[in-house]
């Protein structure tokens, strides 16, 4: 039995008037990343100007040399546990050669042409690694609401949760009125994206919470933890000193780089093909986009600043503030400069606890059920299981633990096809219609092959996509395709799309 599905929508075209687009886009991601870059600093246990001084960067020179035009980099919450960990464990003038050469890792990957290799990842594996670090970076961040410090494990932290609720007292100390500035905070980041008026939609609520437990601190002259900022932001750039390399003999601290490289790369493409899905501009040249992440956390290596990604949250609201070109980008890191050098004293008001808030949301949003609901309805108990699996590890290991064992289980997937996982793509074109004919093993391993044929494919062609000699198709090849369909019929392109039934009933669901 076969079925085909057939979808056309006329594609909009953008306004004109890019400059000004680009400006006021620039000024909402700005308001957007700066409570972000701090609290993300504090979360990986450095001082915040380490994530100011990588918004920085991950605007002004990625933003100008990325693959991704609408994407915005900077430090994320993604890397946040990781970096926490390497730091306590080697101390922070490890992180920046180790950084440095994750960078260079990254660049070489991209000049190799491996983009397309970490679009290959499943999808259960980045998600259920993503709601292991948002469970450890709540966890974490639940002790600076306390104005206490994290623990140094996701376990060690979630066991003394307990002890520090009991701890609390009627009188109101120090303790006290830290936690009520981290209530408001998340009091007002929820209760503002629940209420806020559409004409406001794009005012984002972390900056709000931040602002308002930073009023209520300074109108009632609390004596809470403040966070510190330096004098100058010249000095949070400052050049290494001799005996920068001499961490890299260490082979652990190699492997903390590669780590840093595939997940950072990882993060960076998936939040990239979020971003193609949310406009009809121009798509994303993955491996010049893996270039310049690659050239953007060389240069936070070599001023000891945290790693950096294409980080979705930002990237979102850039493409709804209407931001039309690069320039955007390139602006809000040159705001985060500017403001940095101009007001550092407004910073220093700013309470710990309420980056810990915004935090504790933030991390919460990552702890997303609804990716395993949709893993199991559409695919099945595996996915589900692999999601799990990586969840659990990462809060109760590491992160490494996590994603590695992850991938391993993605393997289990292709043993039933193990004697043939060949995949045949068949493109053939007409004046009007694109046919593209898939036969044998739809799997992860074929994946970046049959992405590049997906994607030259021209946007006014109409298009038939012929499934009916596939035995198999594994969930992150399905995943995918739904994803390429969605976009296509966003853009008003028809497309046909024919098959067993088996085979068609996960693309049913995108």
């Amino acid at each position: 039995m076969t079925t085909s599905a057939t979808t056309d929508i006329t594609a909009g075209k953008g306004p004109p008037g890019f400059l000004l687009r680009d400006f006021t886009a620039s000024i909402v991601v700005f308001l957007v990343a700066m409570p972000l870059c701090m609290g993300i600093a504090i979360a990986s246990g450095v001082p915040p100007e380490k994530g100011l001084v990588t918004g920085i960067i991950g605007g002004i020179v990625v933003g100008l040399l990325a693959g991704s035009p609408l994407q915005v980099s900077g430090p994320a919450a993604g890397l946040a546990v990781i970096v926490f960990e390497f730091v306590r464990d080697n101390g922070l003038s490890a992180l920046g050669p180790v950084l440095l050469l994750a960078g260079a890792i990254q660049f070489v990957a991209g000049v190799a042409k491996l983009g397309g290799v970490f679009r290959a990842i499943s999808p259960a594996v980045v998600h259920g690694m993503l709601a292991g670090i948002g469970a450890l970076i709540v966890v974490g961040q639940f002790h600076i609401l306390f104005d206490g410090k994290p623990l140094s494990s996701g376990l060690e932290n979630l066991a003394a949760m307990p002890a520090r609720v009991l701890g609390l007292s009627s009188d109101i100390r120090s303790t006290e009125m830290a936690l009520m500035l981290g209530l408001l905070t998340i009091a007002t980041m929820i209760g503002w994206e629940k209420l806020r008026p559409a004409k406001l939609a794009l005012v984002p609520g972390a900056l709000l919470g931040v602002v308002a437990a930073t009023v209520a601190a300074s109108v009632l002259s609390l004596d809470v933890a403040r966070i510190v900022v330096p004098e100058s932001i010249a000095a949070a750039f400052a050049l290494p000193s001799g005996g920068f390399f001499a961490p890299l003999g260490n082979p652990a601290l190699i492997a903390s780089a590669l780590a840093i490289a595939f997940i950072a790369s990882a993060e960076t493409l998936l939040s990239a093909a979020a971003v193609d899905r949310m406009h009809d501009g121009v798509r994303t040249d993955y491996n010049k986009e893996l270039r310049a992440q690659g050239v953007g956390n060389l240069l936070c290596g070599v001023f000891g600043a945290l790693p950096m990604t294409g980080v979705i949250v930002r990237s979102s609201a850039n493409v709804q503030a209407g931001a039309a070109t690069r320039l955007s980008a390139i602006l809000h890191g040159a705001w985060i400069l500017g403001f940095v050098a101009l007001l550092p004293w407004l910073l220093r008001e700013v309470p710990m606890a309420a980056l810990g808030g915004v935090l504790v949301v933030t991390g919460w949003k990552l702890v997303s059920l609804k990716h395993v609901r949709h893993l199991f309805k559409v695919h099945g108990p595996l996915p589900a299981l692999i999601w799990a699996a990586t969840f659990v590890l990462v809060v109760a290991t590491d992160l490494l633990t996590g994603v590695l064992v992850g991938l391993a289980l993605s393997l289990v997937e292709l043993l039933p096809h193990a004697r043939n996982l060949r995949l045949h793509v068949g493109e053939k074109e007409t004046a009007d219609t694109t046919r593209v004919e898939l036969k044998g093993a739809a799997t992860f391993l074929g994946l970046a092959r049959l992405i590049s044929v997906l994607e030259r494919i021209h946007r006014d062609k109409e298009v038939h996509l012929d499934l009916h000699g596939l035995r198999v198709m594994d969930h992150t090849t399905a995943e995918t395709l739904g994803e390429w369909l969605n976009r296509h019929r966003q853009r008003g392109n028809s497309v046909h799309v024919t098959g067993p039934d088996p085979i068609l009933r996960p693309l049913a669901h995108a």
